[in-house]
């Protein structure tokens, strides 16, 4: 009988979410060289494939296959990679280790960076946009396209990276900073669940703001477990720099909070996920499982 763990659904998603990325990206040795392969390295990397294992999982509560969100899961993917490779950027974060190896311009140059994060949102949208194993009306695709775009936007990604440098050095109170994360990280995975859940021709309003709603909470919970992490972990097992938003006198949960009180609103944030998805029945599990996951996570 095939172990039906958190563990193995985890690693049979990323293997195929890892085997859709390579249909996806252009191949090492196409024009231009350089760039294809700065691309291939951003993404290709070792990683836990959160956003897409949420796509997965989303689609699983409504019977999706697995080949039907694996472009929806590369999109998402695609675009986090992009961001990974801006924010690691001098005039960003300036960060030189990203999951245990070079950041992207240190890797290859800065100019190359901004192109393979640039050509990597196009890429995203140009995926869900062509991909023939989405099968949902045209409608319905485009709502993927916009909820994927608004994540990355101004109110989403990019927003929040905004509201991040600006609050460096800053006191800022405690619905700025969750609104700042609710922009920078939530969005993204909020997305990330809402794609799952619209790759499903027939899932109902109500559903999907379950799911939104679900998200909202567990994104959340990321960021206060990342901002833990960035305290009480080492810079090998997280695979970045160990206090570098301390050192950059970047606003945390722990900061702004305490420890105690962060990793409470840490629980809390998971208990509310798992409350948004009652009216789900067992095919959501995962999403439940999930959920713990993230406020247990030691990376």
């Amino acid at each position: 009988m095939t172990e039906n763990t958190l563990a193995s659904r985890l690693e049979q998603y990323q293997a195929a979410v890892n085997r859709a990325l390579e249909h996806w990206l252009p191949a090492a040795g196409q024009q231009p060289e350089h760039l294809h392969q700065a691309m291939r390295y951003a993404v290709l990397g070792d990683g836990k494939r959160i956003r897409p294992v949420l796509v997965y999982a989303a689609g699983a509560a409504f019977d999706v296959g697995i080949e039907q969100l694996s472009g929806p899961a590369c999109a998402v993917e695609m675009i986090h990679a992009y961001s990974l490779i801006h924010d690691d950027l001098p005039a960003m974060d300036d960060d030189d280790l990203r999951r245990g190896r070079p950041t992207c311009h240190r890797q290859f140059d800065e100019a190359t960076a901004i192109l393979a994060g640039d050509a990597l949102q196009a890429l995203a949208f140009q995926v869900l946009a062509e991909d023939p194993d989405i099968h949902v009306d045209a409608g319905q695709r485009l709502a993927m396209i916009q909820r994927l775009a608004s994540a990355s936007g101004s109110e989403g990604m990019a927003g929040g990276q905004a509201i991040d440098l600006d609050s460096v050095g800053k006191q800022i109170s405690l619905p700025e900073l969750e609104k700042m994360h609710l922009y920078k990280t939530g969005a993204l995975i909020r997305a990330s669940v809402e794609l799952g859940g619209l790759c499903s021709p027939d899932i109902q309003p109500r559903e999907l703001q379950a799911l939104s709603d679900y998200a909202r909470c567990i994104g959340l919970a990321f960021q206060v477990q990342d901002d833990i992490l960035d305290i009480e972990s080492d810079t090998e097992t997280l695979g970045k720099p160990q206090g570098s938003d301390q050192a950059r006198n970047k606003p945390t949960y722990p900061n702004l909070l305490g420890m105690d009180k962060a990793k409470q609103t840490a629980r809390e944030l998971h208990d509310r996920a798992i409350s948004s998805l009652g009216d789900f029945d067992d095919k959501a599990n995962t999403l439940r499982e999930i959920a713990g996951y993230i406020v247990n996570r030691i990376k």
